[in-house]
C-alpha cells in the first residue's frame, strides 16, 4: 500500500462536524475530488493538549465515535494517525500506577526520575540548561506520591505528557503492543508525533541524539512495515533534520515551506524560495498550516535573521488581528518559536495572495497537507483564544455543518477547490519537477510527466497565478487564472 501523491487534509475529529461519523460525511459530500487522504489528528482518551496527551491507544475517544468509524473513514481515504512517542498521559494506568506504588510499580522503568539519570538524584543546572525544550521551564516537574514522598520526573512538554525511557524493555514491550495494535488498522501512515525527544543523555540537548535516533527509527519502522504502513517522524526545528531523514530514506516534513513562501509574498522576492525548492527534499510531506502555529526556527539559514524579522514584522501587520502575545506564554504556548495565526489571516485574508500561496505549495515536491482551517480560508479566531487564553486556539476553530456550508459559498474557498482537483487529478505531477528561469519578483514552476506539461506562473508583485498545461486530448495547451 502506498500513499496516492495527491492532497491530504489534516482536521481533528470533531471540526468537521461534531464526529468521526459527520467528518466522514463531509469528505465524502463535498471534498470527495480535492481531498485523498486524511492525517487524522489524536482520536484516543486523552487527558490535555486536544488528544496529544493519550491515556491508551487501544481505545477510540467515545465522544468522537468507534473502531469502526476509523476503519471506513480508512476505507475511502488514505489515512494517517498518530503515535505520540515521547510520552504517555499523567492519567494513564502506567503512570497512576507509578505514582501509588513508586519503584514496586511493573511500570516504574517506564519513566525517567532524577535518580534514574544520576546516583544522588541530582542534576547540575548547566546541563539541565543544555536540554532542548520549546517552553520556559526545566524539563521535569515533581510528584507527589500518596506517602507525602517527592520525587522529580523528566516531563519536556506539557505537566500531562510524561516522557518514556525506551532504554527500558518495560517501555519497549508497551510501546510495541500499541504501535502493532495501531499498525493492524492498516493506516497508509504513522506519524511520531516528538520523536526527536526520545533521545536522552545527560550533558547533551538530548534531542534527535544519534545513532541512538536511528536505531529507534528503525525499531518503531519494523513494526509498521510488516503491515505496510508507512512511518513519518515528526520533527519541528532546523531544515537540516528534514534533510537527514531523506537522506535515510524516511519521510519527512517540509516545515520550511510556510515561512519561505510567506516571505516570497510578503517582499516580492523569490529568490530565497527558489533556492529552497531547487534543494529540499523530495520524499516529503509540505505544509503551510498545521494545528499548530507557524514554524520559525525552521528557516533559520534559509533566510537570514534580518529575512525572518521582516516576515514576522509583516505577519503580525497583516495577520488580521493577531497578536504577538498570542504566541507567547502568556497563552500557555510550549513553543515560542512559532506564530499561532491562520495562513489565510497571516496573509490579510487577500484572496489572490492566498491562492498564490497554495499554488506554491501544490507545485512543491512531496505530497501536500491541508489543514481544516486552511481549506475553508478560515480567519483568526480571536474570540476563542481569548476566552481559552491559548494561543494556538486561535487556528483550530470547529466548524459546524452549517458553518461549512455558509464557507463553501467563498470565493477563495471554491478557487481552492478547483485548485486541488486539477492537482490530483493532473498525471504531470506524478513526473519530475523543474525551476523556470525567471525575475526575482516571478516564481515559475513546472511538473513533466511523458507527455504531460504543467507550468505555474507566479506572479508576486500582484498575486497572481497563472496555470498552462498541455491538455493530450484536445492536443494543445490551455490556461486558467488560479
Amino acid at each position: 500500500m502506498t500513499l496516492k501523491n495527491k492532497i491530504q487534509l489534516i482536521t481533528y475529529p470533531d471540526s468537521l462536524g461534531a464526529n468521526l461519523p459527520e467528518l466522514h460525511y463531509v469528505l465524502r459530500r463535498y471534498f470527495s475530488k480535492a481531498v485523498y487522504g486524511l492525517h487524522l489528528l489524536p482520536f484516543y482518551p486523552s487527558s490535555s493538549d486536544r488528544g496529544f496527551a493519550p491515556l491508551t491507544y487501544d481505545e477510540v475517544d467515545p465522544a468522537f465515535g468507534t473502531w469502526e468509524d476509523i476503519e471506513k473513514i480508512g476505507q475511502d481515504f488514505d489515512l494517517i494517525i498518530d503515535f505520540m512517542v515521547n510520552h504517555i498521559s499523567r492519567q494513564s494506568v502506567f503512570f497512576q500506577d507509578y505514582v501509588e506504588k513508586g519503584a514496586d510499580s511493573e511500570y516504574a522503568d517506564m519513566f525517567i526520575s532524577f535518580e534514574k539519570l544520576s546516583p544522588d538524584g541530582w542534576i547540575k543546572e548547566e546541563d539541565l540548561a543544555k536540554v532542548y525544550t520549546r517552553k520556559p521551564r526545566p524539563p521535569y516537574q515533581v510528584i507527589e506520591r500518596p506517602d507525602g514522598t517527592l520525587e522529580k520526573i523528566w516531563c519536556t512538554f506539557d505537566y500531562q505528557q510524561i516522557d518514556l525511557d525506551y532504554n527500558s524493555p518495560k517501555t519497549r514491550e508497551v510501546m510495541r503492543r500499541f504501535l502493532i495494535r495501531l499498525a493492524r488498522n492498516r493506516p497508509k501512515m504513522i506519524r511520531l508525533d516528538a520523536v526527536a525527544y526520545t533521545t536522552m543523555e545527560m550533558g547533551t540537548n538530548c534531542f534527535f541524539l544519534e545513532p541512538q535516533i536511528w536505531e529507534l527509527l528503525d525499531w518503531f519502522n519494523d513494526y509498521a512495515s510488516a503491515f505496510d504502513t508507512q512511518i513519518l517522524p515528526e520533527i519541528h526545528e532546523h531544515y537540516s533534520y528534514q534533510i537527514k531523514l531523506s537522506q535515510k530514506g524516511y519521510w519527512c516534513y517540509d516545515f520550511s515551506l510556510p515561512m519561505l513562501v510567506l516571505h516570497a509574498l510578503f517582499s516580492h522576492d523569490s529568490r530565497q524560495l527558489k533556492s529552497w525548492l531547487k534543494k529540499c527534499p523530495r520524499k516529503q510531506i509540505n505544509t503551510l498550516d498545521t494545528h499548530d502555529g507557524i514554524g520559525v526556527v525552521d528557516v533559520d539559514q534559509l533566510l537570514s535573521p534580518e529575512e525572518i524579522q521582516l516576515t514576522l514584522e509583516e505577519l503580525y501587520k497583516k495577520g488580521s488581528n493577531v497578536k504577538k502575545v498570542y504566541s507567547g506564554p502568556e497563552y500557555y504556548n510550549l513553543d515560542v518559536y512559532q506564530v499561532n495565526c491562520t495562513y489565510y489571516s497571516a496573509l490579510g485574508c487577500n484572496d489572490d495572495a492566498y491562492i498564490a500561496a497554495r499554488t506554491i505549495q501544490f507545485f512543491t515536491p512531496g505530497i501536500p497537507q491541508v489543514y481544516y482551517v486552511g481549506l475553508l480560508a478560515g480567519e483568526n479566531d480571536i474570540k476563542l483564544v481569548e476566552k481559552t487564553k491559548f494561543g494556538r486556539n486561535i487556528n483550530r476553530h470547529n466548524f459546524s455543518l452549517e458553518e461549512i456550508k455558509e464557507h463553501l459559498q467563498k470565493k477563495v474557498v471554491q478557487r481552492l477547490l478547483h485548485l486541488m482537483e486539477f492537482r490530483n487529478t493532473y498525471p504531470a505531477f506524478n513526473g519530475e519537477f523543474s525551476l523556470i528561469k525567471s525575475r526575482s519578483d516571478r516564481l515559475i514552476m513546472k511538473w513533466t510527466h511523458k507527455k504531460c506539461q504543467v507550468t505555474a506562473e507566479i506572479d508576486l508583485e500582484n498575486y497572481k497565478s497563472n496555470l498552462t498545461y498541455f491538455d493530450p486530448v484536445a492536443g494543445r495547451d490551455v490556461s486558467f487564472t488560479a
